[in-house]
């Protein structure tokens, strides 16, 4: 398990879309709004774990067809959220404090939601790496699965949370430097579509 986790947290520590978005949610609409990203990203990887133990990953390679929709439609999406972002008024990028309407943390939660379910990466990383910590030996191999599926959900939203409460500090801190502010909008928003790219070229599974 020690190993594991030590796979996890190397993982969750490499910037990726998840990260910037989060960071970019804390500081633009602050802490709980980034906190209901974070539980949608968590229930995405709930259902990759759970496509995974079902061999979706296996569908992938057989009918690459359905990997590309998924990764056209994942790219198309953070794209989108990337362009957003760089038309954003300079003034929507400083948090309020002031409460957000229920559904703007639904809203939040989907967006969480759609960034990872929509990267096929995701899930071909719990297809690849959960089963190298699954032993025959020890007990029935899908309690097993769900166990390990389990912690890797909850230390990913462990460290989602941290990049949430990050994200309100940067943002308090963008808030007294307008230019700078801006830059990071645009530097987010650039890194953002610079993943689209990424994954709408993608071509191994």
């Amino acid at each position: 398990m020690t190993a594991f986790l030590i796979a996890l947290a190397v993982v969750y520590l490499l910037p990726g879309p998840d990260m910037i978005l989060l960071l970019q949610t804390g500081a633009r609409q602050g802490r709980a709004m980034a906190l209901a990203t974070a539980l949608g990203l968590a229930l995405a990887r709930g259902c990759h774990v759970a496509l995974a133990g079902l061999g979706l990953a296996v569908l992938f390679r057989t009918a690459p067809w359905t990997f590309d929709l998924v990764r056209l439609a994942g790219a198309a999406y953070l794209c989108w959220i990337g362009v957003k972002l760089l038309q954003a008024e300079a003034s929507a990028l400083v948090v309020s404090g002031a409460p957000e309407p229920s559904r703007a943390y639904g809203k939040a939660l989907l967006r969480g939601l759609l960034t990872n379910l929509l990267n096929p990466k995701a899930l071909l990383f719990c297809s690849v790496l959960l089963p190298q910590f699954v032993d025959p030996a020890a007990g029935p191999l899908g309690l097993q699965f769900a166990l390990l599926g389990g912690v890797l959900v909850a230390v990913g939203l462990a460290f989602d949370s941290a990049y949430a409460l990050a994200g309100e500090g940067l943002g308090r801190w963008l808030g007294r430097r307008p230019l700078v502010q801006r830059v990071q909008q645009w530097l987010f928003g650039v890194v953002l579509v610079g993943f689209a790219a990424r994954l709408a070229w993608l071509r191994d599974i």
